[in-house]
């Protein structure tokens, strides 16, 4: 079953559990409610909303990733359950006996699969991907040149324009990146703990602050998932859309565009299947690796 991408933004909402439903009640009415079981992932985006303790535990009991914004609407944390796995301690001490070989051949296959998949992003905004496409097939072993740098640098100049820069904190394309990345992390990390790995463990990224260094790991190579959204959400808005917009505004059809990501097919395997359950297939195959039951883990794809 598809699993649902929800988002709750109306102040004054209150949200509860009811017979395994979430139940929306605004000024003592209902006004919608939704099977627990069916949601993948829940965003609440406003400050005045009141949750229930019972609704976290059951969101967490099956699975479901939820994510709080900020002033901005911008995604400021995630909670993710340490318990949707019947042998997690197995797989946990598996996850941590991996060996550093096997880390750097698991980041080398991440990068690669990333670069291709920037390639042919920039396809589907009708540029060359020649130049990644060679890229990714340099990249060898824990990524010593750090090729995945030096294609971002080709990459982002080819889809966006010289002037663009890839900064978290900018007030232009970046706003609709960070929301996707956001979302696309949420649903990386749902998946890492759904198999039973730990997203505190990463095999790339290092920092002591981070909480899901092994989400930011494996999600990127669905970054240009979102960079193919968000290229077509700014054509639709401008002429140019190598332009910086410093007031570009997240409004709700943008973030319709981006959240409905993970309902789209990918193509897993030589197969079509929505990217959210190509996650939790693609996770599936890295914990094969770590493992040692599999030499390279198959990750999704943009669809021919």
């Amino acid at each position: 079953m598809i699993k649902r991408t929800v988002e709750i933004s109306t102040p004054g909402c209150y949200l509860h559990t009811r017979d395994a439903q979430l139940v929306i009640e605004k000024d003592g009415l209902k006004v919608g409610s939704v099977p627990i079981e069916d949601l993948g992932v829940l965003i609440l985006d406003s400050p005045q909303l009141l949750v229930t303790s019972s609704l976290i535990s059951g969101l967490a009991e099956q699975n479901v990733s939820v994510i709080f914004t900020d002033s901005k609407h911008l995604p400021s944390s995630l909670t993710v359950p340490f318990s949707a796995h019947s042998i997690q301690s197995k797989v946990l001490n598996g996850q941590i006996a991996i060996s550093l070989p096997t880390k750097k051949r698991l980041w080398a296959a991440v990068v690669s699969a990333k670069i291709a998949n920037q390639a042919r992003s920039l396809e589907l905004c009708g540029k060359d991907g020649t130049a990644l496409r060679e890229i990714a097939d340099r990249v060898k072993s824990g990524d010593p040149a750090n090729l995945e740098a030096y294609a971002a640098k080709v990459y982002w100049r080819k889809l966006f324009g010289d002037a663009f820069r890839r900064d978290r904190f900018a007030n232009d394309h970046n706003i609709l990146l960070n929301y996707g990345y956001a979302i696309m992390r949420a649903a990386t990390a749902r998946a890492i703990v759904g198999t039973g790995l730990h997203p505190g463990l990463g095999i790339n990224h290092k920092n002591q602050y981070n909480p899901f260094p092994l989400a930011d790991d494996l999600v990127e190579p669905l970054r240009p998932f979102v960079d193919v959204c968000v290229a077509s959400i700014l054509a639709e808005m401008f002429s140019d859309p190598g332009n910086a917009e410093p007031e570009l505004v997240l409004d709700r059809g943008k973030k319709a565009a981006l959240l409905g990501l993970l309902a789209d097919d990918c193509s897993y395997d030589a197969r079509p299947l929505p990217l959210l359950a190509a996650l939790g297939c693609y996770v599936a195959t890295v914990k094969q690796v770590m493992l040692g039951e599999a030499q390279k883990p198959v990750i999704p794809t943009f669809v021919k």
